[in-house]
């Protein structure tokens, strides 16, 4: 054993331990030693000890637009040292394109969880998940909900074919929520998940213990959990059966996500022929998703569902891509598919695909003229991209039950569409499937009868084709996880992600409790008034519940003639007396943006100050109708501030949505909605 390969540390209680080396882990492009992991064995009890007693404090000390601003930063530390990470990426076996997805789609994760903070969450620790409902009929009983970090540890078990994204996507909403992240990767690739966290840990833009790494095996962590305590986990459907079985994890009920590989299928619709465009996009994407990173993705499509007609032309084409494809050592130009990420990898995909290939046919693999390029590669994990047909797919079950997690995939033929979305269902639960089609009401029928299967949809067509991100390409803002197989979890999904590692909770109480609980203002409760019109204060010296009751209007015919001849809004209920005496008011009424109009008029303060801009409208509703005559008034409210933190190319500012109530003459609500504006902050200090 090499005294020169660098033993891989884990990082825990924020510090590093590792000196004895134990395992090596070799380069999937020759099979040299690279690393090796260390001897020593983790206190776990430590570990969890330092997450709970440190780290948890510092975290709940920062709010979730904090935390958001922690995650842009660190983003950007890691992008500008990307290349540090693509040279140890590099001896996973991995294509430039392939890594970009592990290095760059992890930092691109962390930058779109810290726009999802700064965007939907407050400058606090409590997110309310409202409407508030009436409990009484007067009013002064309330009930909503409220969501708080779970006062727990994160732990996160990962696979190996994304070391660095697998462990970003995770982490990103976990640490968001406010709890500290333990990271187990997979040993086979450990050494980019070192190499990551060795950076964010040296960018001092953690707290101490936020994120701790695992390099080894995960000893009685799960063991010395609690319930406030959550488990992640991708890998394979066996592994994750295992796990979730933990007697502490069952006992405490905890709460555990799995993500496991799943047969994911791509579905060539009926309606599409030889020659049009939906062709070649079928053929393409199943290439793709079958040489992008070997195919050990646990999107990849390993079901390629084809009209029976199609399917011999289907292959050809295929079988044609395929042999274009150069396999080698992805240093070398041209190269465009690399090595499976290990030699036990290299093993297992062998033996899956022998079980396969009984009863099937082999369009395309080895004895295609395999050949790796590049010095070395014969102690390489390489594996030639491989295309099996299954004539019968219903018969064949082993198709639908076996995986070989590398570039393999079966062709498989159908009669009818019906025939195509049963064979798609056999695969007991996918995380993600596709949808080739030029006709929407095929799209509409797919989706209505997949979607109980799958975790995600592509539907592909011409016009998608030139946006579309692809079959396996996991995204931030959508759900990431599948029923059945596919493990019954989710992951990402935007804001739905932070939401996993919080604990929702019902409350109940005053109007005046919940606007203090939920730190928005609810109607009904106190409100402050004073001799400064709340569009006179800069950020910091607004309050939730500060308010102002407006002057009176009363609305005249001449405010609806000339509000039509400047909107162009000429509709019969403002206009024609004689139809507006047939409908459910009988009369003529103002128009429902006049009334938004006016009471903006009632409210606003015209001076230049603090309020800087009209940031949006939400939850407008128009409640009564505003008649000729009837006099308005307007109450503004402060409902909520978020502070988004100073952008150096903003002026210091904040939002703030006011509760915006629009009564007429018998006090009766005509207008609702939450009006958003972008104020300033008190000026600095000057220097002294």
């Amino acid at each position: 054993m090499s005294t020169d390969t660098p033993v891989l540390q884990s990082l825990i209680a924020d510090r590093w331990i590792g000196r004895q080396a134990a395992r090596s882990l070799h380069s999937a492009i020759n099979g040299r030693v690279i690393a090796q992991t260390h001897a020593e064995a983790i206190d776990f009890g430590e570990s969890l000890a330092f997450a709970r007693g440190q780290a948890l404090p510092a975290l709940l000390k920062l709010s979730f637009q904090q935390r958001a601003a922690i995650l842009k930063a660190l983003a950007g530390y890691l992008l500008e040292r990307k290349e540090q990470l693509y040279a140890i990426s590099a001896h996973t076996g991995g294509t430039r394109a392939d890594n970009w997805i592990d290095i760059e789609g992890g930092t691109g994760t962390l930058f779109a969880y810290a726009s999802t903070g700064r965007r939907e969450l407050p400058s606090s620790n409590v997110v309310h998940e409202g409407p508030a409902v009436a409990l009484g009929r007067e009013g002064q009983f309330l009930g909503s909900h409220v969501l708080v970090p779970k006062r727990g540890v994160a732990v996160h078990i990962n696979a190996f074919n994304f070391p660095m994204w697998g462990m970003l996507e995770k982490f990103a909403p976990s640490f968001l929520a406010g709890m500290p992240c333990i990271v187990k990767p997979a040993t086979a690739t450990s050494y980019v998940a070192e190499a990551c966290v060795r950076l964010m840990h040296e960018s001092g833009l953690l707290p101490a213990g936020a994120l701790q790494l695992v390099v080894g095996s995960s000893g009685d962590l799960l063991d010395r959990l609690s319930e406030t305590d959550v488990v992640t986990f991708t890998g394979s459907a066996d592994t994750a059966a295992m796990l979730k079985v933990n007697k502490n994890i069952i006992a405490r009920s905890i709460p555990f996500n799995a993500e496991a590989d799943s047969l994911n299928c791509a579905i060539l619709a009926p309606d599409v022929e030889a020659g049009d465009p939906e062709f070649e996009l079928f053929v393409k994407e199943v290439a793709r998703e079958m040489s992008a990173k070997a195919g050990q993705k646990c999107t990849a499509i390993r079901r390629a569902i084809v009209p029976a007609r199609h399917i011999d032309a289907v292959a050809s084409m295929l079988r044609e891509r395929l042999a274009k494809i150069k396999v080698g050592d992805p240093a070398i130009e041209g190269v465009r598919m690399g090595a499976l990420a290990s030699k036990e990898q290299q093993a297992d995909v062998a033996a899956r695909l022998a079980a396969l290939s009984a009863g099937n046919e082999t369009v395309f693999g080895a004895r295609d003229g395999f050949a790796p390029l590049g010095e070395g590669v014969a102690e390489g994990a390489f594996f030639a991209p491989t295309l099996l047909l299954c004539r019968d797919a219903f018969t064949n079950e082993a198709v639908h039950e076996l995986e070989a997690f590398g570039p393999v995939s079966t062709l498989m033929p159908y009669e009818d569409f019906d025939q195509a979305l049963a064979l798609a269902a056999k695969g007991r639960g996918s995380l993600v499937g596709s949808v080739v089609t030029k006709t929407p009401a095929l799209a509409a029928e797919a989706v209505y009868h997949a979607a109980a299967f799958h975790g995600r949809l592509l539907v592909l067509d011409r016009d998608a084709a030139k946006e579309s991100t692809g079959h396996g390409s996991p995204m931030p803002a959508l759900k990431h996880g599948g029923p059945g197989r596919a493990g019954g979890g989710e992951e990402l999904g935007g804001i739905r992600a932070v939401k996993h590692y919080l604990q929702r909770c019902a409350v109940q109480g005053s109007p005046t409790m919940l606007t203090a609980i939920t730190g928005e203002y609810q109607r009904g409760g106190k409100v402050q008034e004073d001799a400064i019109h709340p569009f006179r204060k800069h950020f910091e010296e607004i309050q939730i519940g500060d308010s102002l009751l407006t002057h009176r209007r009363t609305v005249s015919e001449a405010d609806i003639v000339n509000f039509g001849g400047i909107s162009g809004d000429f509709f019969y209920m403002h206009f024609d007396e004689i139809a507006a005496k047939d409908t459910q008011f009988g009369q003529r009424i103002a128009h429902g943006y006049f009334v938004l109009s006016a009471a903006a008029g009632l409210f606003v303060s015209p001076a230049p100050g603090p309020v800087l801009a009209n940031y949006g409208l939400d939850t407008l509703r128009f409640v009564n109708p505003v008649a000729i005559g009837d006099t308005i008034q307007a109450r503004l409210t402060c409902k909520r501030r978020i502070d988004r933190g100073n952008r150096p190319d903003q002026p210091p500012q904040g939002v703030v949505a006011w509760d915006v109530q629009v009564m007429n003459q018998r006090g009766e609500l005509v207008a609702s909605y939450d009006i958003l504006t972008l104020v300033a902050k008190l000026p600095a200090p000057a220097a002294a």
